[in-house]
């Protein structure tokens, strides 16, 4: 099925959103530089998005897309518990390494939308619980529910704590060792308690 011109445009300008969110901020980037980036016309751009905020939420639901797709093509290679793990922080480390890497669109989406009931910090809550709840179906595989869902917390505190170092440009050593950190957990939480 051939996609339309109007999905076509929708897309293009989320495309556009996304990079320019990226580099400068939510609140920084207004709709009208949006609209010039996407070279759309004003009324394009509220057809498919009414308000300012129902684009930030879709550019974050495109970026969750993205991202969970990459994720599962990666837990295709992995053949144990301990190595999809593994390929999710080396996932990390090279997208660390990306020219274009400018830190989690969702904690700075966090960190201008702070109200937990606004659609945007939805948005945010909705990406972090579905890593955190993939970490966790790996992590039952090999261990109890309960003993999974409290380590996959952890290794998700760890991947934001990384993600943080890096932006402050210390990828390389957080990564190394926020991934030991989480293979040492796993490790112990394998074991009898």
């Amino acid at each position: 099925m051939t996609p339309s011109p109007a999905s076509d445009k929708r897309l293009h300008v989320v495309e556009t959103a996304y990079a320019l969110f990226k580099r400068a901020g939510f609140h920084a980037t207004g709709i009208d530089r949006i609209i010039a980036e996407a070279d759309v016309a004003k009324m394009t751009m509220y057809r498919h998005f009414p308000s300012k905020d129902e684009l930030i939420v879709e550019v974050l639901d495109y970026r969750t897309r993205r991202f969970d797709d990459q994720l599962d093509r990666l837990a295709r290679e992995g053949t144990t518990p301990e190595q999809k793990i593994a390929k999710i922080f080396d996932w990390h480390g090279r997208w660390f390494r990306r020219p274009d890497f400018h830190g989690c669109l969702f904690a700075h989406a966090l960190a201008e939308f702070g109200d937990p009931h606004h659609p945007v910090f939805k948005a945010v809550a909705r990406q972090k619980n579905s890593l955190r709840q993939r970490l966790q179906s790996i992590l039952e595989q090999m261990m109890p529910r309960g003993r999974a869902e409290s380590a996959a917390t952890t290794l998700l505190m760890l991947i934001e704590g990384a993600t943080l170092m890096a932006q402050m440009g210390q990828g390389d050593t957080a990564i190394r060792d926020a991934r030991k950190a989480a293979l040492d957990i796993i490790a112990a939480s394998r074991g009898p308690q």
